[in-house]
C-alpha cells in the first residue's frame, strides 16, 4: 500500500478527496492527514495579498475577522475530521492529527514514522510565500527525503 502525508489547511472538498484518491490508480492509498490551523499576523497579511493577487477582494477583507491560534484549532479539528471521513468513505485508510507547532518538523517526523512514500501540499494558492520559496512545499522538500507534490485545493 502506498502511503502519502497530506499537509491541508481548510477541509477537503469532494473535489479534492476525488483528486488525491486518483493520482495513483487503482493502487491502494492510505493517508495520514495533517491539519494546519490559521497563523498569526504575519499569515493574515500574506492571504490577504494573495486575495487581492487573485482578484477576491472580499476574501481579502474576510481574512482579518477568521479566527487564528488557539481560536482556530477546534475548527481545525472539525476540519480534520470531516476530511478523515471523506477520504474513508472513498475506501482509503487515513489518520490524522492538528499541527501544534512547528508543521515541518512534524512532517519530516511523520514520514519516518509511518514511511511514507510522498507528501502532497493541497493548499490554496500562496503567490507571495511561493515567490519567495517560503510555502509549505518548496520547504519540505529540504526537509523530508520523500518526493513533494505541490497541489491547489478546491472549493465546493
Amino acid at each position: 500500500m502506498f502511503t502519502s502525508v497530506l499537509m491541508i489547511e481548510k477541509p477537503l472538498s469532494s473535489v479534492d478527496v476525488e483528486f488525491v484518491s486518483t493520482l495513483h490508480g487503482d493502487e491502494g492509498v492510505s493517508f495520514v492527514v495533517l491539519m494546519q490551523p490559521r497563523g498569526d499576523q504575519a499569515d493574515v497579511l500574506l492571504r490577504a495579498i494573495d486575495d487581492v493577487a487573485l482578484g477576491q477582494v472580499e476574501e481579502a477583507v474576510r481574512e482579518a475577522d477568521e479566527p487564528r491560534g488557539e481560536e482556530a484549532k477546534p475548527l481545525a479539528q472539525r476540519g480534520l475530521e470531516k476530511s478523515l471521513e471523506a477520504l474513508r468513505a472513498h475506501g482509503h485508510e487515513a489518520v490524522g492529527q492538528v499541527v501544534e507547532e512547528h508543521p515541518l518538523d512534524l512532517l519530516k517526523s511523520v514520514v519516518s514514522e509511518t514511511g511514507a512514500d510522498e507528501v502532497i501540499v493541497l493548499t490554496a494558492p500562496h503567490y507571495v510565500e511561493e515567490f519567495f520559496h517560503r510555502d509549505w512545499a518548496s520547504r519540505a522538500r529540504h526537509k523530508v527525503g520523500v518526493p513533494v507534490l505541490k497541489l491547489f485545493s478546491h472549493n465546493e
